[in-house]
Order: C-alpha cells, then sequence, then structure tokens
C-alpha cells in the first residue's frame, strides 16, 4: 500500500471514528456491548481460577493463556480487519456493486465502511485477561517467548481474518453462505478458549485439519507451557507463520471469486 493510501485510510478511519462519536451514549454502549460479548470468557476465567485447579492437565495459570491469547487476537481482528465478518450482508445489500465502480480496491473499501467501536470492549477485556494470565503465570519470559506470544497474537489474529475472509469469497456467489459466519462465530467463541485434550479427539481432530481454530490460541499456548498437543512439535510452532499463510491464501481467494462476481442477483 502506498503513502497516499494510507493517509486516505487514515483520515476515512478517523472520520468513521468521529462519526461514532457524535452520538456519545451509543458509542459508549457499543463499547460496552463489546465488553459484555465476552462475558462467558470471564465468567470461564473465574470460575477456572477459584475452583478448579487446572484442565486436561494444564495447570489453571496455563489455561488462562489459551482464552487470553485468542481474545486478545479477536479484539484486533474486529478493530483491524473485521468488517469481513459483516461483507456477505454488504453483498446482499448490493454495496458491493457500488465499490466495483470506485477507484479503490473493494477489500479496503469494505474494511473502511465503518468504525467498530466495539472492539474497543472487546481488546480492554482482553488486554485485562492477558495482563491476569501472564502475571499469574510461573514461566520465565524471556525475550523469545515474548516475541513468540506477540506473533501468536497476530497469527490468531490474521487466520480468524482468513477463516471470515473465506466464507466472505463464497458469499461472492452464494449470498447465503453469510450465515456460515455466524456459525463460524459462535465455533470461535465455544471452543477456542480451551484445551482441545478435554474433547473427543475427533472433534479436536476436525478444529485442528478440517477448520483450524487449534491454531488461533490453543496451539501457541501449548508451545509457550511445553504441553503436548498431539501434533509435531514444529506444526504447533509455527501457528503464527500458518496463520499469516492462511490470510494470504483467503485473499488470493478473495480476489478470484471478485473477478467472477456477477452481481447479488447472478
Amino acid at each position: 500500500m502506498s503513502l497516499k493510501a494510507l493517509r486516505i485510510v487514515w483520515r476515512v478511519t478517523a472520520l468513521n471514528f468521529r462519526a461514532q462519536l457524535e452520538y456519545r451514549t451509543e458509542f459508549l454502549l457499543m463499547v460496552a456491548i463489546g465488553a459484555v460479548w465476552q462475558v462467558s470468557v470471564i465468567v470461564f476465567a473465574t470460575v477456572l481460577l477459584t475452583r478448579f485447579s487446572g484442565m486436561g492437565g494444564w495447570d489453571s495459570s496455563d489455561v488462562l493463556l489459551i482464552p487470553a491469547t485468542r481474545m486478545l487476537a479477536h479484539g484486533l481482528f474486529v478493530l483491524l480487519l473485521g468488517r469481513m465478518h459483516w461483507a456477505g450482508r454488504q453483498i446482499q445489500e448490493g454495496r458491493i456493486d457500488v465499490y466495483l465502480l470506485r477507484p479503490m480496491p473493494v477489500h479496503r473499501q469494505v474494511q473502511l465502511a465503518y468504525f467498530p467501536t466495539n472492539a474497543i470492549g472487546d481488546l480492554t477485556v482482553a488486554a485485562g485477561l492477558m495482563v491476569g494470565a501472564l502475571s499469574r503465570s510461573d514461566l520465565d519470559w524471556t525475550a523469545g517467548r515474548i516475541s513468540y506470544l506477540i506473533a501468536a497474537v497476530l497469527g490468531g489474529m490474521l487466520l480468524e481474518a482468513a477463516l471470515f475472509t473465506v466464507v466472505a469469497s463464497a458469499a461472492l456467489r452464494f449470498p447465503a453462505a453469510d450465515y456460515w459466519g455466524r456459525w463460524l462465530e459462535e465455533l470461535l467463541g465455544t471452543f477456542g478458549s480451551y484445551p482441545l485434550n478435554v474433547l473427543p479427539r475427533a472433534v479436536g481432530g476436525l478444529l485442528t485439519y478440517g477448520l483450524p481454530l487449534a491454531f488461533v490460541a490453543y496451539f501457541p499456548a501449548a508451545v509457550l507451557t511445553d504441553h503436548d498437543t498431539g501434533v509435531p512439535y514444529w506444526l504447533a510452532a509455527a501457528s503464527p507463520l500458518l496463520g499469516l499463510l492462511a490470510y494470504l491464501a483467503a485473499r488470493l481467494l478473495w480476489r478470484w471469486a471478485l473477478r467472477h462476481y456477477s452481481g447479488v442477483n447472478g
């Protein structure tokens, strides 16, 4: 992206943010909604720390690193790339047809459609949970571990973005595919915060090789805490890189689907 394009992105984002601030009560309400949306994870973390010593062979402090990583990756996704989650709705409303007429990449226009105020609440809760997880951890947080954790969060963000970009690409051909995004969001929220070894093996295999949710937070947390994952160590350790590769592949799929887009009515 050129410097001129970055300036345009910044100016449009700033204008969208100022537009949200015009309605202060609604702005604060959306921030609160973003935080409340994560209440199930907060309850899980509270119960885990107060009632149980661990889960699936993991100490409670190690388990806490999984939802903290997932939520921080999710919050960044919502803030930076999350409008792809709503691309299906824009396709159904015919907005993509308008975007095609403008001298700006369609993907960028989708991302600049509005400012995700709820991401502020998501990130606030996620940051608090991460601080709690790190403060309770007995790990020696060397520069290498910290660097890997940062890479894992960014990789998780990109992997989540890749999954929703694939759904959006499918929606360009089949608008009803937008409902897959809601199903995907439910799966992330339901299974993304637990050690997968507490689930039936078939479910764990599906969430590893079928729908790779394990690479968002579970595998990176296992690498950091030296837990066995049931997959080769190099595969688990490569989670951040796989997130990047998955996102690049998803963007290629989006461009291919956009070239074959024939309008919301086919």
